[in-house]
């Protein structure tokens, strides 16, 4: 019996003890902070007790939403149970982001046959890393001069509209497409965790990413601004091949642990569903902003889909040169660099403005983009355009022309040159690629500022006055800079012929 009464005692002797433990625990904290007085709102405001606060309501758990991304890549191995998967992906891989649509039937019914705009971010996990954001990238850009955080791999991306990346954000891309169709997009991510660590002497942590999608739905004015869902997850990136040593290692350590172990482990799942999540905060870019080349227009041309077609074709508007001028600013500099293809280039030419671009002798553009690069680059700085195949001169006859005609044939005699009496004739120059039936057709009704559909036929006028129909063949055997006077003939529903005297 005597056993028996002394177990309370024992119980009030242990549970002293970790009293004592906890307190001496707590006192640690302290002296840690400082020897000041502290508030239980700084110990939680430590990185290690700082998570991610939910801005979801709670009702949200079962909500089903409207779209859903996966990204086609293993989660790790090694995430507890009740934490936020993490996937590793490899330094410039494509890796797959299918885009579901998840809707019910009858739901945001004003998008149905309508195209909506998502836009893609990297951006950091950690919260101290946001707040330097804008330095954390301008010092990698320094240190990667021409490379981009985040690009699509268009030729692999499958109903993708209009893609674009803003040569000012490294880290962020954006298409249209349509929820209706199968749309994938591949992506590829270039920075590695590591470089954004701050003691890089071999072995460090990498700070985890995430990928980030914002979609978007057209408004009144035609603009992307309507908010209609938004995920993202945590990534780490790694070196070419890293990737899948670190899922390999991970899957290696818990093979080793105990089915106890185990237990508190999430399993690793074939493909990364993004969760639900707050938009991101820089709505100013998801306003159409003028990134170079945007517009919210549909006149762009689908990836994958039928033979590529664009959905919308307005009339060809007339050929603009896009020459660099000495007066250009370096902001100028910048999108005409993107536009004409050099965007690999942009960093090493930030501060250029036309006129430095333009004093650059063909040897230094050579030194600084390399040989294939630099020529390319010098020629369009220069302006140099490339030679037609073709080039013809024509002049629309009219009844003073024709009068014209008629006096210089009553005057051949007595006057070698025909225009002896002051008159002369204004010519206009048509530049010929294709060298074919169709593209005189095009440029002729150009020149008459009408649509090549009210052109019904082209005839060239032959020996006794003859019309014979021009065709391919013919115009390939036309002469080096051969002049002709255009005659129309109007027929009914405006429709003309054109004959080449």
């Amino acid at each position: 019996m005597a056993w028996a009464l002394k177990l309370p005692l024992a119980d009030e002797v242990i549970e002293s003890g970790l009293v004592q433990d906890f307190d001496a625990s707590l006192s640690g904290i302290g002296q840690e902070l400082g020897a000041g007085a502290y508030s239980m709102s700084d110990v939680l405001a430590l990185p290690i007790f700082k998570q991610e606060e939910s801005s979801l309501p709670p009702d949200n758990e079962n909500k089903i939403l409207p779209f859903q991304y996966v990204l086609c890549a293993a989660t790790s191995p090694a995430v507890k149970l009740h934490d936020e998967t993490l996937t590793y992906l490899n330094q410039g891989q494509s890796y797959e982001i299918r885009m579901l649509d998840n809707r019910k039937l009858g739901e945001l019914p004003e998008i149905n046959g309508k195209l909506v705009k998502s836009i893609f971010r990297v951006v950091f996990h950690d919260r101290r890393l946001q707040y330097t954001e804008h330095q954390q990238l301008e010092g990698w850009r320094w240190n990667r001069p021409g490379d981009r955080i985040l690009d699509i791999d268009i030729p692999m991306s499958v109903g993708i509209i209009d893609p674009r990346a803003n040569p000012n954000q490294l880290n962020t891309v954006e298409f249209l497409w349509d929820p209706a169709k199968r749309t994938s997009v591949f992506i590829q991510v270039h920075c590695i965790s590591t470089e954004f660590t701050m003691r890089k002497h071999g072995g460090e942590k990498g700070v985890p990413f995430r990928v980030q999608i914002d979609t978007f739905k057209e408004n009144e004015n035609g603009e992307y601004t309507e908010h209609l869902h938004s995920a993202s997850c945590q990534i780490k990136v790694f070196k070419p091949k890293g990737a899948d040593r670190k899922q390999k290692t991970d899957r290696e350590k818990m093979e080793k642990r105990t089915p106890h172990e185990k237990e508190k482990y999430q399993p690793s799942y074939e493909t990364t569903i993004l969760t639900e999540c707050s938009p991101w905060p820089e709505i100013t870019y998801v306003n159409n902003s003028p990134s170079p080349g945007f517009n919210s227009s549909h006149n762009s041309f689908s990836l994958g889909e039928g033979n590529g077609s664009p959905n919308h074709q307005p009339e060809p508007p007339p050929p603009v040169t896009d020459n660099l001028l000495p007066t250009t600013t370096p902001q100028e500099a910048q999108q005409w660099l993107h536009r004409n293809r050099f965007s690999t280039f942009t960093r090493l030419f930030t501060n250029f403005s036309g006129a430095d671009l333009l004093k650059l002798t063909r040897d230094d553009v050579i030194q600084i983009c390399g040989p294939a690069d630099g020529i390319r680059l010098f020629n369009a700085l220069k302006g140099r355009m490339v030679r037609p195949r073709l080039t013809i001169y024509v002049c629309q006859e009219s009844l003073q022309l024709r009068e014209q005609q008629q006096q210089q044939q009553q005057q051949q005699q007595k006057h070698e040159d025909g225009d002896s009496n002051g008159t002369f004739f204004v010519y206009h120059a048509i530049y010929l690629e294709e060298l074919t039936a169709v593209e005189l057709t095009e440029k002729i009704a150009q020149l008459f500022s009408i649509s090549p559909c009210q052109i019904s036929q082209i005839y060239k006028q032959g020996p006794t006055g003859i019309h014979v129909l021009i065709s391919d063949e013919m115009i390939q055997n036309f002469q080096e800079e051969a002049c002709f006077i255009l005659d129309t003939m109007k027929e009914t529903n405006d429709s003309y012929h054109i004959i080449l005297k």
